[in-house]
């Protein structure tokens, strides 16, 4: 089931008011809790695909069975783009889709993998930790390059980390997924720390270097987008 997006009417509309929602909400990042354990309950991967030529967004969520790594549920959303391409506000282009993709899941979706950031942001607030904040659900989020954040290139075994930092702060870790292949990019969103995120990340990574949660999810919502862009109500 696909659900039709509606952007709130009180959505920000230009960049100062979007780092100003930032603002509001960053002080309500809960970062004094570890998280769910690891191969417990349910761990539910977000994802967006866009057509810009037609305005539009898909969202997926794919809830896994975090045990067996099992589809549970899942559900899409496709709307309007509601925000416009800015580096550092790409959470305002997506969230109005996500959050409606996660309100239609038919079970709690538990530990929330976003593909991108957290506190590994400019502003310490990228999509994992707003969407938290928003949802209280705990978030992490794991991103395939490290934004403008320097690492050093951890050791190359499986579940070998580096810090990411900004200056002398660590915003997340470079974690290694598998053997050789180079890593992924973890920080915590809400209610998640950063050594169980990485706890999280490898447990969700048993074949591939992207957690799986991210590669259902990235199908799912890419799938959403094709069938929407042959349907009537999307068309432009």
């Amino acid at each position: 089931m696909t659900t039709t997006v509606r952007i709130p009417d009180d959505w920000p509309a230009t960049e100062d008011r979007a780092r100003a929602v930032q603002d509001e909400l960053r002080g309500q990042v809960v970062l004094d809790e570890t998280g769910p354990p690891p191969g417990t309950g349910h761990v539910t991967g977000v994802d967006v695909a866009y057509d810009d030529d037609r305005d539009l967004v898909a969202a997926a969520a794919v809830v896994l069975d975090a045990a067996t790594l099992e589809v549970v549920a899942e559900a899409t959303a496709v709307g309007r783009i509601s925000f416009p391409y800015v580096p550092g506000l790409l959470a305002f282009r997506e969230i109005p889709a996500v959050l409606a993709a996660l309100g239609d899941l038919s079970c709690p979706p538990g530990l929330v993998v976003c593909d991108g950031y957290g506190l590994a942001h400019p502003r310490r607030f990228g999509l994992a930790a707003h969407l938290g904040v928003l949802t209280g659900l705990p978030a992490i989020g794991v991103a395939k390059k490290p934004f403008t954040f320097t690492h050093d290139e951890p050791a190359a075994p499986r579940g070998s980390t580096s810090p990411l930092l900004a200056g002398a702060e660590e915003v997340g870790r470079a974690l290694r997924t598998r053997d050789g292949v180079k890593p992924v990019f973890v920080s915590v969103g809400h209610r998640v720390s950063l050594d169980n995120a990485c706890a999280h990340t490898l447990a969700l990574t048993p074949a591939h270097r992207l957690p799986e949660t991210t590669r259902r999810a990235d199908a799912l919502c890419r799938r959403a987008l094709k069938e929407a862009t042959g349907a009537d109500e999307y068309a432009v």
